[in-house]
């Protein structure tokens, strides 16, 4: 590290937050996918405003809290300089909530630009299906993606739960644009599907997707003109099993299903909210929660059955979704059986890494309830031995607490924010994680942890963000490198920058010099604070 305040941040990250999709675009400035990219990094490397010097409790704090209709359990998101009709042109902050409402405000002023309902007419959401995970309704629970495709100021694509006035529940896909928050490419569809098998909820040869019993938890996936869904269960209630799919960016026509435990059951896609990943190579990677899997396997190492329960699997996209290569756990089978599913945490892609030869290695890392922290070869992942772990790097224990949240990364550091336990931070060198955490935090996170997000200029003023599950909610920053404390919402006298009630999962967006920060009820937004 050339100075104490520095990173080095491969080519590959430095511009994370410079997103378009599709067929192209230049936008300066948007986060329009969860965790900022497809790597899922968390990495913000264009804040020039937010530096270790005046992130603290006298030029930082609160500006103002958005209200909306529900918990906002997604992760928000912005787009910079979009021409509303008669209205001028606003940065937007697109916010999801259990309502099955969306709102657009003036990312900078807080001004509501517009507001839409999912729910077609005499709908209401749904209940919480007998399940306290996201209560009293669900909606709108998965971070949404946005496509901003040449010639187009922002396409947003939600899944949407709701119940009719019959008591049939709806899963459905919406496109809507940007500037009005209208409905685009003759939406909303309603998500139904059918894969070959014989388990959970099959019929005829075939297992079918039952709309009640999943809720989108994992955030939207956009890549290679494709919007990717995943399904978790409501509290492990089955049937239910793992259902992949894509669907046309253009058309919202369904492209492609999968399910990674067709002759099983459970194997659902959750992460603690986090989204699949995509390399842009036709891949996707995910960590799958406890379900069947099948130890017999086929000459080349597959599961006979193609049951994939708590792996983490590589998806080809290549002429429809297929597993290409996984990784399961030697104890796999024995973990899922006592519900410590690796598929509690969300996985990342890290950057080509070198080691001490100079060969270069494409890795991915995870971690779920078992406390473990998995790097994997994404061109060899391991597959399954009964007798050992072939993965690239297993650091046992290190996660006290276990994972049900995602890491982040910048300049050769990885972050996890375990349960009752402080973020830490974990250091490569030479292609390799070190055996120990190099920095933690001051501060423990209760349930569940914490997900951390970053910002910096370039490889300078690396600023850890993390929200405190709590009541109320806590808004964390920390140095990057030492990760000892800069700011906190509780510090300010009077209750100044408290923001409302504390909500799991919940991602802290930075990006132009501002914080946003889900809750409950709405979200915080901090920034610099006006001078005396």
């Amino acid at each position: 590290m050339s100075s104490p305040t520095c990173f080095v941040v491969p080519r590959v990250l430095a511009a994370v937050c410079f997103v378009c999709s599709l067929t192209g675009g230049a936008f300066s400035q948007n986060v329009l996918t969860y965790h900022n990219n497809n790597a899922r990094t968390g990495l913000n490397s264009a804040e020039t405003t937010l530096t270790l010097s005046n992130v603290n409790s006298t030029s930082f704090g609160k500006l103002f809290v958005l209200t909306v209709d529900g918990l906002v359990d997604a992760e928000p998101l912005y787009l910079s300089a979009v021409p509303i009709p008669g209205n001028g042109t606003h940065n937007l902050l697109i916010v999801a909530t259990e309502n099955d409402s969306v709102y657009a405000f003036d990312a900078d002023a807080g001004t509501l630009i517009w507001q839409v309902s999912a729910l077609l007419s005499g709908e209401t959401p749904s209940d919480d299906r007998g399940c306290g995970q996201v209560t009293p309704e669900i909606g709108i629970t998965s971070t949404p993606v946005i496509a901003r495709p040449t010639g187009s100021n922002g396409v947003i694509y939600i899944v949407a739960m709701s119940k009719d006035s019959s008591g049939n529940y709806h899963q459905r896909l919406h496109a809507l644009n940007a500037p009005t928050g209208s409905e685009l490419y003759k939406g909303p569809v309603d998500i139904t599907a059918q894969y070959p098998g014989t388990g959970d909820n099959s019929s005829n040869g075939y297992v079918v997707f039952d709309p009640a019993q999943y809720k989108e938890r994992s955030g939207l996936l956009l890549a290679g003109g494709q919007v990717y869904l995943t399904w978790a269960s409501h509290c492990d209630i089955r049937p239910y099993t793992g259902w992949i799919m894509a669907y046309s960016a253009t058309t919202l026509a369904q492209k492609s299903v999968i399910n990674v435990t067709p002759n099983g059951n459970e194997g659902a896609i959750w992460g603690a909210g986090a989204g699949l990943t995509s390399d842009g190579d036709g891949n996707i990677f995910f960590l799958d929660a406890n379900g069947v899997f099948d130890t017999t396997l086929t000459a080349s190492g597959f599961p006979t059955s193609a049951d994939y329960g708590n792996a983490f699997i590589r998806l080809t996209t290549t002429g429809g979704l297929a597993v290409a290569d996984y990784f399961e756990m030697d104890n796999g089978v024995e973990e899922s059986d006592s519900d410590t599913d690796l598929g509690s945490g969300g996985a990342i892609l890290l950057p080509n890494l070198k080691d001490s030869s100079g060969n270069t290695w494409q890795l991915a890392a995870g971690a779920g309830k078992d406390g473990n922290l998995y790097v994997v070869d994404r061109s060899s992942m391991g597959k399954f031995n009964p007798n050992s772990n072939n993965m690239y790097q297993e650091l046992s224990g290190v996660l006290p607490g276990g994972i049900w949240s995602m890491p982040a990364y910048i300049g050769g550091r990885l972050y996890f924010g375990p349960v009752n336990q402080p973020i830490l931070a974990f250091q490569f060198k030479n292609a390799q994680l070190q055996a120990a955490a190099v920095a933690q935090t001051p501060t423990t996170f209760e349930y569940p942890g914490a997900t951390p997000s970053i910002s910096a200029n370039g490889t300078k003023n690396a600023i850890v963000w993390a929200a405190e599950n709590a009541n109320p909610a806590v808004l964390h920053a920390y140095n990057a490198i030492t990760l000892q404390e800069l700011y906190n919402t509780n510090q300010a006298a009077n209750g100044r920058d408290q923001f409302g009630v504390g909500n799991k999962f919940i991602t802290p967006l930075i990006i132009n010099g501002k914080v946003y920060v889900g809750t409950t009820t709405g979200v915080g937004v901090f920034g610099l604070l006006p001078a005396k």
